[in-house]
Order: C-alpha cells, then structure tokens, then sequence
C-alpha cells in the first residue's frame, strides 16, 4: 500500500480505561477511538492480540492466530445476555490504574466460563453464527482449541511434558483427546468466537471514522504453543519435541552475555517447500484483524541469530542466513500478484531496529518497506540516523516504543551529555520534553509519526509499557478515563493541522 502522511497513536486494548481489571474490547475502547478521531490522527498501533501466558507478554503467545480472551468486553457479554449485572458488579473492586494479571485472570475466566455455561444452555441466538466461525477457522482453530484443552487438563504444562503419543501427535491419542476433553474443546472455541465477535465490530467502528489499525506480527512464536505443536516439522525440533536451537541476539554494549530469548527457530527449508504456506496463512490472517503489520524483528528475515539450545546465554551463537526476498516475494504475490511492481506496495511497516546489515538494507529497498526512526535513540550526535534531519519520507518515526522508558522518564535519566544535545538539537530547556519530542517527530518528512500515549500524556519512567531485560511487572500500565480529555485531543490536533498528518 502507498502510506500517506499521516500520525498515530501506540496504546495496546489492555491499557484502556474498564471496571474489570484490564482495558478490553468495550466501550471505553469505542470511545476512545472517537477520541482519537476528534484528534484527527488516523492510526491506531498497538501489540499483539494473542492470547498471553508466561510473563504476560504478547509476544509470547499460545497461538499466532487466536485472539486474547483475557480482552473480551464483560460489557458486550452482558449487552448479549451471556452475562448479568451481578456478574460484572463482582469484578468491579480490581485495580483500575493498572493490571494487576496474577487478581485478574483467574476471576476473568471464571467471568468467561459463566458466559459459555449461559450461552450452553440457551444457544439459539448464537449458535449459527458460531457455528460458522468455527467452520471458517477450522485450520487453526481445531489445534489451538484441543491445545489448550490439553494444556488445562494437565496443569498449563508446556507441552513438551505431555505424554508421548500427544506431543507426537498421534491420532488415535488426539481422537480419544478430542472426545474426552470435548467441553472443554468447545469452551475455548466459543472464547474465539467472542472475541472475534468483538474485535470485527470494534474494527469496522475504527475503520468507519477514518482509523486504520496497525498491527503487530513477532517474527517468532512460543515453543509453548498450538502452532509448533501442530507443526513441528516447521521448526528444529528433536525427536522427543524440544528445540535443538533457539532465538535471540548477540553479546553487545547493553549485555555482555547476550540475549537469549528461548523462541525455536523456524525450519525455513521446511517452509520453502510448500511456498511458505504457514507464513502466508498467518499474514492473511493477521490482515483480516489489522489493516497494517508491523513486522517486529525484521532483521531476522534476511539473518538471524542461532543459539544451541543447550546453552544459557547467548554467546555461543551464530548468525544464519534467513529468507530474505524468496518469503516476501511468495507474500506479494499471494497478497496481490506483485503489489510491489505495480507501486501499491506492501502494507507492511519493518521494525529494523538493532544491527541493521547491508542484506536488511537491501531487503527493506528490494519491497519499499518503510523501516522505524525511535527519535529517543537519536542523541549522541549529529550523524545519528535517528534525528529527523537525517529521515528519509519513506519510514515511520516514533517519540519511543514499548521497549523503552518514556520520553520524560529517558531525559530524567540520560546521561548528561546525550541530554545537552537533546537540548542543543531541539532548541528547548527540557522543561516539556515529550511534547517537544511529538512535535520534533510530527514536523519531520517521515509519512507517518507515532507516539505512546504515554508520551502524549508527558509520563514519567513508571508508565513504562516493558523492560525487555525484566522478568514480570511488564505490560500493566493503564490509561483512566479522564485522560481522554477534550484539551489533549486538541494540542494534538493543532500538531496534526500544522505539518499536514
């Protein structure tokens, strides 16, 4: 697609405003999207939508295609009379500035097992409709949902604890699964379908006032999840069903000992064979939710960094040469039959942050991806690529991300050199310092400009989204509905009428 300039908004469903512990697909999330309509910006970004498990984090899903339950609306299942009053009044004493997931997800879900237990004994509103989606989605949707049927009757183990015949996949073990477990198998289907159910109206709604939503695609999935257990010839596996290589990134300035993320690492021969099948399975899949994808370690495509199972850290790894343009190819031909040759272009935005080498340089060029400027990483000097006088108009610029800390809390902390220069760049005294990033990154060439709501809303450090060394405490930070204030909207409006967004 040809990207026109335009501005946007980073905030995930999760950090909405709502009375039940978590911001969902309700109401407050309807209003919000008239708020930011009032603004005039036209983009809502947010992270992934799949279903969370270990850590929160959305990028560690138990599906690469299945929706968060944990963001279905109490509200529409009462407006839907799967639920009453009373139980959506027994939710209300949750946190509301923030998620508090280990109070929230046990009373979510048994919110979400009264809604099934209703609409069970009282289908006949739904059940057509359910029936269809479970039709549609069957090439996913069987696996996750006997998934995490499976998972539940033994404990949430990872499934590599599983006994034999079902991390094998044998059939005569998943037939005697499916029909003892089919309750169950059912119930996580109908959360499905809800939350689809809710999302397509909260889409269309967004859509109707000129929003398009951008979307977020992690490169990897979870080792814990239907996808690679449902397909494991897709990824380096060993014979018992554990990685025999994982994801992750080198020693570096920030690390001496590397990142290991844990993530198995995808079989790209394998893929190759069957023209990348599941990738292009899970692109149009994630563009029948999404209207933009952010393709979140982009690098990875064209090389990626191998790690021994075996080992603990990472600096015992190798770069391996990834897809590169054969996957994107088989992607533009199946989204459009050369939507690049003709010059519509890809609807795709790379997050090419990191080491970025000449073979992502020329992967980025060979598909006219537009690549992402964070502003907060530009102030060590003037030949950084990252100050807007160095932009090129074909890229997405962006105050910050989810993670990093926010534009305050980043000049609170920086060292004093970088915040001279920031000063020095910006000809400010620091005194409104993420309203002057906004307005650094709203005025630069780049076609589209992007900000946390955090930083709109000139956050301190404890209003970050995520500390991607941290284990817990991540993903709980939360907008309140005051926020949304008609003064806001408008400062950002002015921004977006002054440098044409």
């Amino acid at each position: 697609m040809t990207f026109k300039r335009s501005s946007g908004i980073l905030l995930h469903p999760s950090s909405l405003p709502s009375s039940y512990g978590i911001g969902d697909l309700g109401p407050q999330a309807f209003r919000f999207v008239d708020w930011l309509a009032s603004t005039n910006c036209k983009l809502w970004q947010m992270l992934p939508l799949g279903p969370t498990g270990y850590g929160d984090s959305p990028y560690q899903c138990f599906s690469a295609f299945a929706g968060n339950p944990y963001l279905i609306s109490p509200d529409a299942l009462l407006a839907d009379g799967l639920l009453s009053q009373a139980d959506l009044d027994a939710m209300k004493d949750l946190p509301a500035s923030y998620v508090d997931f280990g109070l929230m997800i046990p009373r979510k879900l048994d919110l979400l097992q009264k809604a099934f237990s209703n609409y069970r004994a009282h289908p006949e509103h739904l059940r057509s409709e359910f029936d269809y989606f479970c039709a549609e989605n069957a090439s996913w949707l069987d696996d996750y949902t006997l998934f995490m049927a499976l998972k539940e009757s033994y404990g949430g183990g990872a499934w590599g604890g599983w006994p034999e015949p079902l991390r094998s996949r044998k059939k005569t073990a998943l037939r005697k699964a499916q029909t003892e477990l089919s309750e169950s198998v059912m119930r996580y289907a109908f959360y499905q379908f809800i939350f689809f159910r809710q999302w397509n109206k909260l889409r269309a709604y967004a859509n109707e006032r000129g929003i398009q939503v951008v979307g977020d695609i992690p490169i990897f999935v979870a080792y814990d999840s239907s996808d690679v257990w449902a397909h494991p010839d897709l990824f380096f596996l060993d014979k018992h069903g554990n990685p025999t290589v994982v994801a992750g990134v080198p020693p570096d300035g920030f690390s001496a000992t590397g990142q290991r993320w844990g993530n198995p690492l995808y079989n790209w021969k394998e893929h190759k064979k069957d023209g990348y099948a599941w990738w292009l399975s899970r692109v149009a899949s994630s563009l029948n939710i999404f209207d933009i994808l952010r393709f979140d370690h982009f690098r990875g495509f064209a090389g990626y960094y191998e790690i021994p199972a075996s080992h603990m850290t990472a600096e015992a790894g190798r770069w391996v040469k990834g897809p590169g343009k054969d996957l994107f190819r088989a992607v533009d031909k199946f989204l459009g039959d050369g939507l690049v040759t003709t010059g519509t272009g890809l609807p795709i935005i790379a997050e090419d942050l990191g080491l970025v080498t000449p073979d992502v340089i020329e992967l980025l060029e060979a598909f006219n991806l537009p690549g992402m400027k964070v502003l907060q990483f530009g102030f060590s000097g003037p030949d950084n690529p990252f100050l807007p006088h160095n932009y090129v108009t074909n890229c997405v610029a962006y105050t910050g991300t989810h993670d990093n800390d926010t534009a305050r809390g980043w000049f609170n902390a920086a060292e004093p050199h970088e915040r001279e220069f920031a000063q020095r760049y910006l000809r400010i005294d620091g005194s409104d310092f993420a309203w002057d990033l906004i307005r650094a990154v709203w005025s630069s060439v780049a076609d589209i400009a992007i900000t946390p709501m955090q930083d709109l809303l000139n956050c301190g450090g404890e209003a970050r989204m995520n500390f991607p060394s941290r284990l817990g405490g991540n993903w709980s930070w939360r907008i309140t509905e005051s926020d949304l204030h008609d003064d806001l909207a408008g400062r950002l409006r002015e921004l977006n009428w002054l440098f044409s967004r």
